[in-house]
């Protein structure tokens, strides 16, 4: 029999992942493929395209390393390479592991590779099914319970450590007003010849600030960064999990996700590393859990949902929202507004905001104001550096601006200024006072939220996580000048002049 090819796409970066795990040199060849079309089909930031290119190039060396025979190879598409490499080597077969998007497992079936189940995920999306079909309704905390049962994360037999299952009331506090925190820099790797070179192929399709060693494009500095999360950061991750500030744009976060959304790291061995620090008395239960949850319950509940619905559910708008994505996201436009100017600078310099930022800043901004979902998606996706389709259309189309109608979510998340500056430093000294609902300095997001619960109090004037604050809105004496004011917002952010 001759030799097979093992076809390993760019976010299946690791020798346990699926075909690869049973691959040895003297049986498999292995194929990578970079994509012209796909590095053309976005205004990327070029420290997203350049985590990707270069851990491929990095894993690649590795491989050659190891033994194995390794065909890299740019091409047009990943089908043209596919293409090219059967031509040249004539392998006895090609097989994949499932592609972690509904088009890339499209592709790969439509060329005929064989396919071996993935990995990469500690629940399967055929086992998300079976789960969600016993379930006439459903939510995450109720997968998130199922999931620690059955993998055994802090849990004493049947029951959760600690007598509860969800510690998330304790992990809201805001930023210390002083801002004292000693917030645990992250490690940054000196950059090298590699990427260089990568940094040379990719200039024509990118933006954004130059790479500068944060982030890591080998297996050994992903673990490096574990290492560096687990024993200085995670000890101070959980109270301060929702907070923003000026004084850190990283806060407490573990900036692990793209490792995992490439395959450097996997989901168990990062909950084993943090479960281990827990055991050993080095971590309080509300930091251990909290990260666990995002783990273990949010991100493979998302990663779920996605299989499940897809491929309809990228293009819901159930909204109706069609305005422009904001220039300011964009960088064609400054802002007044002290928050979204913090947040998207950071996006600039780093590729990155977190989970609170992205849902409560960026998003809410576009969910008042009437932003394209899929429009503010395709952005998502291609400026943060832990950016992929499975992530961002259920957490943006659902989750942030729920064009689902509801579907992920139960509630819109928006909200007005107050927020905001309850969770973070932003407000101090913004051209903006977000007490205010009408007038020139009125907080765009306070004017944005009133008239976004009356504009759509057909919606939600039923729903009993909202209809308070939909009432509340009609009850304001002056609310036609806040709708006047917030028609007002919105051209002034479509042109960019807040």
């Amino acid at each position: 029999m001759g030799v097979q090819t093992v076809w390993v796409l760019g976010d299946q970066l690791n020798r346990r992942i699926g075909a690869l795990a049973a691959a040895t040199p003297s049986t498999h060849r292995v194929l990578l493929v970079e994509s012209v079309a796909k590095l053309a089909s976005k205004e990327w930031h070029v420290q997203r395209a350049h985590f990707v290119i270069a851990s491929m190039r990095r894993f690649a060396e590795e491989l050659r390393a190891e033994g194995f025979e390794v065909d890299y190879r740019r091409a047009t598409s990943l089908a043209d390479g596919h293409r090219l490499h059967v031509e040249q080597f004539r392998p006895s077969g090609v097989v994949v592991t499932e592609p972690l998007s509904w088009d890339g497992l499209a592709l790969v079936r439509r060329l005929g590779c064989s396919l071996v189940r993935s990995n990469q995920f500690l629940c399967h999306y055929d086992d998300f099914a079976s789960w969600k079909s016993t379930k006439k309704s459903f939510k995450m905390e109720d997968f998130y319970r199922w999931q620690r049962k059955r993998l055994g994360y802090l849990m004493e037999g049947d029951e959760p450590v600690g007598g509860q299952w969800n510690f998330d009331a304790d992990n809201r506090e805001p930023p210390p007003k002083d801002g004292s925190a000693p917030w645990p820099m992250p490690v940054v790797d000196v950059l090298d010849d590699l990427d260089t070179a990568v940094l040379d192929d990719i200039a024509q399709h990118t933006h954004g600030a130059q790479p500068h060693g944060l982030w890591a494009t080998s297996r050994a500095g992903a673990l490096r960064r574990l290492d560096h999360f687990v024993t200085d950061v995670l000890p101070m991750f959980g109270p301060h999990e929702d907070a923003m500030t000026t004084n850190s744009w990283h806060v407490a976060h573990s900036l692990l996700s793209p490792y995992l959304n490439i395959g450097l790291l996997l989901p168990d061995e990062v909950c084993d590393a943090v479960q281990r620090a827990f055991d050993d008395g080095r971590v309080a239960i509300a930091s251990a859990e909290g990260f666990i949850r995002q783990v273990i319950g949010w991100r493979e509940y998302v990663w779920g949902l996605y299989w499940a619905w897809m491929p309809e559910y990228a293009h819901v708008n159930e909204l109706g929202a069609n305005e422009p994505l904001p220039p300011v996201f964009t960088g064609r436009a400054d802002t007044r507004m002290n928050c979204l100017s913090h947040v998207l600078a950071a996006v600039d310099s780093h590729a990155y905001a977190h989970h609170i930022q992205r849902l409560m800043v960026i998003g809410n901004l576009a969910l008042i104001a009437g932003v394209d979902p899929r429009a503010l998606t395709d952005w998502m996706w291609a400026n943060f550096v832990d950016g992929a389709e499975w992530v961002m259309v259920p957490n943006v189309m659902g989750m942030s601006q729920f064009a689902d109608g509801g579907r992920m979510a139960t509630k819109p998340y928006a909200s007005g200024g107050a927020y905001i500056d309850r969770m973070s430093d932003y407000c101090k000294g913004c051209a903006y006072d977000r007490t205010k609902r009408v007038g020139d300095d009125a907080c765009p997001f306070t004017t944005l939220y009133w008239d976004f619960m009356a504009r759509h109090e057909p919606r939600f004037g039923r729903n009993p996580r909202v209809a308070q604050q939909v009432r509340a809105a009609f009850k304001l004496k002056d609310l036609d000048e806040v709708r006047a004011r917030a028609r007002e917002v919105t051209v002034m952010l479509r042109e960019g002049r807040l």
